[in-house]
């Protein structure tokens, strides 16, 4: 229902950031980043009371716990030096053809503009992929106009709109969507390795890790030269790959098995 803005244009280089699934430890964190963005972005149109209502009822603690044991949600946490600074909600609706459900993406306000919002939602959107959905979909208060435009920026296009109760008042949310596997879901987006050098990933090609998934990076935005990995979980390109496949990131230590069975892995 709501997404903060958190992203970098194509030229930006965003910042490295611990980008993991959500435990019980940060329930607290994720509360407190709630409050603040919701203020920052709806503070607007909605009163203070009104948004501490709506945190209290959407993020309370019981609440967010059971959502981490719910094998249908996926929460995602960005963590930097061990506080949550932002946060991504998902979960799979069972229907004739399956969709991925963004509910919530939330950036703390002091951290805005760093790439954050941008890589909680690659990270959301691999989960909720991993669960063959036919689409993708989210929701922004159209009161959140930065929230609809990182959503348009991400290949998402505006398909419908529904009144939502929120206090007293009555807002209209719009709803987002692609389809998984079209063009609009391939993005190559420009980053700068640790060296310096200046790489291309292709977030629509992955390889699933312990931690995150691992994109594959090219030397230009064609994708004729291929680079090595991104990896997911933490952001950095260091990443090494043996003659058996296996891929690990050489700061974060996320990693792939084998494609082959190696007994000594």
């Amino acid at each position: 229902m709501s997404v903060a803005d958190g992203y970098l244009p194509l030229e930006g280089v965003a910042i490295r950031m611990d980008v993991r699934d959500a435990t019980r430890e940060d329930v607290e964190g994720i509360r407190s980043v709630a409050r603040a963005s919701m203020r920052a972005s709806y503070g607007h149109a909605l009163s203070e009371s009104v948004i501490d209502e709506a945190v209290d009822r959407w993020y309370d603690a019981g609440t967010v716990r059971e959502t981490l044991t719910d094998r249908r949600s996926h929460l995602v946490v960005a963590v930097d030096s061990g506080e949550v600074v932002g946060f991504a909600e998902g979960y799979v609706e069972n229907r004739r053809d399956p969709a991925g459900r963004i509910d919530w993406l939330h950036v703390d306000p002091g951290r805005r503009g760093e790439g954050i919002g941008r890589q909680l939602l690659k990270r959301i959107e691999t989960e909720l992929l991993d669960a063959d959905v036919a689409t993708l979909e989210g929701a922004v208060l159209v009161a959140n106009e930065r929230g609809a435009g990182f959503y348009e920026e991400e290949g998402y296009e505006r398909t419908d709109e529904r009144d939502v109760e929120i206090g007293e008042g009555t807002f209209v949310e719009a709803i987002y969507a692609k389809a998984a596997g079209e063009g609009g879901q391939v993005v190559t987006e420009a980053r700068q390795t640790e060296s310096g050098e200046r790489v291309y990933v292709a977030f629509d090609e992955s390889a699933r890790g312990s931690q995150g998934p691992f994109f594959v990076t090219y030397l230009d935005p064609e994708r004729t030269e291929r680079y090595g990995w991104l990896c997911g979980n933490c952001d950095s390109t260091d990443v090494a790959m043996d003659s058996m496949e296996r891929i690990e990131c050489n700061d974060c230590g996320n990693r792939r098995k084998p494609v082959r069975w190696d007994a000594a892995y």
